[in-house]
């Protein structure tokens, strides 16, 4: 009767030992996102590099001319070496990226150094069966987290493709676990005058992108959290 009491005794000791690690778990990793939320959008600290490893997601739709519109007036030589990432569908982005390289002026052995170009497979196709996609969407993102994990970039920068949320959740999950702090840029396109696209939408709610900026001061007040920065293009 004792033997049969002290063991059970010992299992629910066990038991209560093991619901108090998991809770305990539970408890630091909220408290990790809480601090990778409220860490997110600060300055980077004083003596940081002056050169940062940049991601660029490109997207067809004017995706691209959007973004390449917006890197023409940023310094360059500081975000270098620059990483830039389309659909395997999507060449045209990668020609046109290519070309904007090519028309920087740089030295030939720094510029070929300083950009690399990837693709990297869409969730879901146009037109696609749900069902299909199911599939489809976990080889999309097995094959982000092998690129983000290849890149470790420093800083996305992104604009409205669906191609940059794998990208970006990853990259977020990289914080909570303190693998990289990346530092991500979300500029909404210009179309959106009155509404947030998806991408953009799910970014602002979950509150994964470091800076949010939008083009029409409508949508500002609507997102306050998101920077008014007028139209870029």
């Amino acid at each position: 009767m004792e033997e049969g009491c002290n063991c059970f005794t010992s299992k629910m000791v066990s038991n209560l030992s093991i619901g108090l690690f998991i809770v305990l778990g539970i408890v630091l990793l909220m408290v990790r996102v809480l601090y990778v939320v409220y860490r997110c959008g600060k300055p980077f600290p004083k003596g940081a590099s002056q050169y940062f490893s940049t991601l660029v997601v490109l997207g067809s739709g004017g995706h691209t001319a959007e973004m390449l519109s917006l890197l023409s007036v940023l310094r360059m030589d500081r975000f270098t070496p620059r990483f830039y990432i389309a659909a395997a569908t999507d060449n045209m982005s990668l020609q046109k990226a290519r070309s904007f390289e090519d028309s920087l002026a740089v030295k030939p052995a720094i510029k070929e150094a300083s950009s690399q170009f990837m693709q990297i497979y869409r969730s879901r196709e146009v037109g696609q069966s749900y069902v299909t996609s199911v599939w489809t969407t976990i080889v999309a993102i097995v094959h982000g987290l092998w690129l983000m994990i290849r890149i470790r970039p420093q800083v996305i920068l992104c604009n409205g493709p669906g191609t940059c949320i794998p990208l970006c959740v990853i990259a977020f999950l990289f914080k909570v676990l303190g693998i990289r702090w990346s530092s991500i840029f979300y500029v909404e396109s210009v179309a959106r005058v009155k509404k947030l696209s998806l991408s953009g939408l799910l970014l602002y709610k979950l509150r994964i992108a470091d800076q949010f900026f939008v083009q029409w001061p409508q949508l500002q007040k609507k997102y306050p959290r998101a920077h008014y920065v007028g139209c870029l293009m």
